[in-house]
C-alpha cells in the first residue's frame, strides 16, 4: 500500500524516529474536536475528547483509539516508543503513572506524525413557517431581511389544486392563498418573533384582499406545522383583539406549499422596487 509522500522534516521523525522541538508542533494547543491520522498512512489514531494540556510541549493523550497504536520497548529499556499500528510510523513515546490524567497516561506525540481532520460541523436544525399576507412579494420581502431567516420562498397553499399555476390562483376558483415558506434557524429567531413580524408588515383586519389586490388569494392566514406554532398564533391574534384590532387572518394546518413560478422569487431583489402594499406597523 503506497503511503503519503513526506517532507525532510517529517521523514526524520517518522521514519528515523527523531523529535520535534517542544512547544513548536501545530498540534501542540490545538483545541478543535475532531480525529487525529497518522500522517503517513491516514489511519485514525486519537480523538480529542482524549487529548490534554501536559505543560510538557507535545500533543498528549491519555487514550489512543482501540488497536490504533502499538507500544515497543526502547532498546535501552529506559521508554516505551508508540508507533502506529497499522504502517509502524513513530508516533514519540507513552509515559505511566504521572498523575496528569483519571486514566494515568500519556501518550506524547509529535505533531508532525499526525493529521488532524475537524468534526464534521452538523447543520442548523432549521424549522419552517408558512404566512400568507396579500400578495407574497411584499412578505417574502420583509421575512427575507430578518436575522437568522436562512431562505424565504413564495409558493401558493390552502387550496384544493395541486402544483396550480399563477393564473390558477388568481382565479380565485382553487382555493390557495399567496404566501410564503420561511426557512429559518430557531436558535437565531423565534417563531414568535417571525409571527409578529407577520401581523406588523400587514393588515390583518381585511378580509380577502391587501392594500389595492382583493381576492381569496390575497387572505390573511398563518398557517402552522405544529402544536407550539399554532398556539403562538392564535395567542398573538387574542392581544390584538384585545387592543381593538377586528383580527380576520385565520389559523390553518399547514398543507402542501407550492413554489410559484421562478419570476416570483426574489421579486423585489430582481427589480429594484420597495414593496407598494407592505409596510411595517408596531402592533405589539
Amino acid at each position: 500500500m503506497p503511503y503519503n509522500q513526506l517532507t525532510p522534516e517529517e521523514e526524520r521523525v517518522i521514519v528515523h524516529k527523531g523529535t520535534e522541538p517542544p512547544f513548536s508542533g501545530k498540534y501542540y494547543l490545538n483545541r478543535e474536536k475532531g480525529t487525529y491520522h497518522c500522517r503517513q498512512c491516514d489511519a485514525p489514531l486519537f480523538s480529542s475528547a482524549d487529548k490534554f494540556e501536559s505543560g510538557t510541549g507535545w500533543p498528549s493523550f491519555d487514550d489512543a483509539l482501540p488497536g490504533a497504536v502499538k507500544e515497543v520497548r526502547d532498546a535501552d529499556g529506559r521508554r516505551t516508543e508508540i508507533v502506529c499500528a497499522n504502517c509502524g510510523a513513530h508516533l514519540g513515546h507513552v509515559f505511566f503513572n504521572e498523575g496528569m490524567t483519571g486514566k494515568n497516561v500519556r501518550h506524547c506525540v509529535n505533531s508532525v506524525s499526525l493529521n488532524f481532520q475537524p468534526e464534521a460541523q452538523k447543520p442548523p436544525a432549521t424549522r419552517t413557517a408558512v404566512f400568507a399576507g396579500g400578495c407574497f412579494w411584499g412578505v417574502e420581502y420583509h421575512f427575507s431581511n430578518v436575522k437568522g431567516v436562512l431562505a424565504v420562498k413564495s409558493g401558493y397553499t390552502g387550496g384544493e389544486t395541486s402544483n396550480p399555476s399563477y393564473k390558477q390562483v388568481c382565479s380565485g376558483r382553487t382555493g390557495h392563498a399567496e404566501a410564503v415558506e420561511v426557512e429559518y434557524d430557531p436558535a437565531l429567531v423565534s417563531y414568535e418573533t417571525l409571527a409578529k413580524l407577520f401581523f406588523e408588515i400587514h393588515d390583518p383586519t381585511q378580509v380577502n384582499r391587501q392594500g389595492p389586490d382583493a381576492g381569496t388569494q390575497y387572505r390573511s392566514a398563518v398557517f402552522y406545522a405544529d402544536e407550539e406554532q399554532r398556539q403562538v398564533a392564535a395567542r398573538l391574534i387574542a392581544e390584538l383583539k384585545a387592543k381593538g384590532y377586528l383580527v380576520a387572518t385565520t389559523v390553518e394546518k399547514a398543507g402542501t406549499f407550492w413554489p410559484a413560478e421562478d419570476y416570483h422569487q426574489d421579486y423585489y431583489k430582481k427589480t429594484g422596487h420597495q414593496p407598494y402594499c407592505h409596510i411595517y406597523t408596531k402592533r405589539f
